[in-house]
């Protein structure tokens, strides 16, 4: 019996004790369940971040090594620019030479041109090309001066057959006029 007391004394005691503290447990439990929730929220928001991250490293990784590439690129584009420049430079430089050697061109074919205007060979086969046109001219000036005597006699005599013509005709006109006269009066 004895231990049957002590048993419900036990019970008792469980009993006043759950009494006092059971809203603490009960609180306690509660808050146990909200801060295992929160931690699976907590769990879950961390997964999600770590996802994130994870996918912002992998675009890192992407982004560093197409900024490589676009490092590269620049480098590239910066010495094709300053060839380009360079050869722009040296072209203009060429350009310039160009246009001396051109003017020094220029002025050699003018000395050359003076030059062989007084080349022997070629004068003396002017010379004798010459001297034929000016045989064919003579030629032909002498003929139309033979021509052009010719046609002045002729002219020359039909001029004073004209003349002789002209006063045959003037000697003609009084003895017409006498005749008209004669006809007006007689129709009179």
């Amino acid at each position: 019996m004895l231990t049957l007391n002590k048993l419900e004394k036990v019970m008792e005691l469980e009993e006043k004790l759950r009494g006092e503290y059971q809203t603490q447990l009960d609180e306690k439990a509660a808050e146990i369940q909200n801060l295992s929730k929160h931690k699976a929220e907590l769990q879950g928001t961390v997964e999600a971040q770590d996802a994130t991250i994870k996918q912002q490293l992998e675009t890192i990784t992407d982004l560093s090594s197409k900024t490589s590439n676009g490092q590269r690129l620049e480098q590239l584009n910066r010495e094709l620019t300053n060839r380009a420049d360079k050869q722009q430079d040296e072209i203009a430089e060429l350009k310039k030479r160009v246009k001396g050697l051109q003017k020094d061109l220029a002025e050699v074919r003018a000395e050359n041109k003076v030059l062989t205007q007084y080349d022997p060979l070629k004068m003396k086969k002017n010379l004798e090309a010459n001297k034929k046109k000016l045989a064919e001219k003579t030629k032909g000036a002498d003929l139309l001066q033979k021509s052009l005597s010719k046609s002045k006699n002729e002219n020359a005599e039909l001029q004073q057959k004209i003349a002789e013509l002209e006063a045959k005709i003037a000697e003609m006109e009084p003895e017409e006029e006498t005749q008209e006269e004669t006809r007006e009066e007689a129709a009179a």
